[in-house]
């Protein structure tokens, strides 16, 4: 279960957001192409070409926001995975799936209500940090180191009944060999 977590975490946030981004270097190369003036674009006059130039950088807006979709699923898995375990703190695991609702809610209004993203950005701000915030716990707090339930036997040194030395394995728990 938690390898199928894994999995779609990395197709969610790796695999579909990748290609997203070649998309968007496409289109960013595009207007670059328009603006510059290359002499096959001589069938278009300046106005034309500015125009194009002015749709694909508005098409980089649209699919950054597409790419917010993606940047929010991706922390459902992390989440779910963060929560689970026992080696973070859970709180960290509630504060994701709530990010990834936030990056939902923006890219969400920002296709279908434009004229409400910045109110939304506003509110949705404090619950966005729960990335830099997991982040953070892991690179000052680390994830607290399991421990075993059952005593690990160790290698000592003891005397046989004919008084020969030999290496046993020793139960710590009880202090006799095993």
């Amino acid at each position: 279960m938690d390898q199928n977590l894994a999995v779609l975490m990395v197709i969610l946030g790796g695999v579909f957001p990748a290609a997203i981004d070649f998309f968007i270097v496409l289109n960013d190369a595009a207007a670059l192409i328009l603006v510059r003036g290359a002499d096959f674009l001589s069938v278009f006059e300046k106005p034309q070409r500015d125009a194009l130039a002015m749709l694909f950088l508005r098409m980089h807006d649209q699919e950054i926001l597409a790419a917010e979709i993606f940047w929010g699923l991706w922390l459902f898995p992390l989440a779910i995975l963060v929560y689970r375990s026992h080696f973070l703190p859970r709180f960290l695991g509630v504060w994701l799936i709530i990010n990834g609702f936030a990056y939902l809610a923006l890219s969400f209004t920002g296709l279908l209500l434009p004229h409400y993203e910045d109110v939304v950005s506003k509110i949705a701000f404090p619950a966005q940090l729960g990335e830099v915030v997991f982040m953070l716990w892991l690179l000052v707090m680390g994830a607290k180191v399991q421990t075993v339930n059952a005593p690990v036997p160790t290698k000592k040194s003891i005397r046989t009944e004919s008084g020969i030395e030999a290496n046993a394995r020793v139960d710590t728990a009880h202090g006799r060999p095993s």
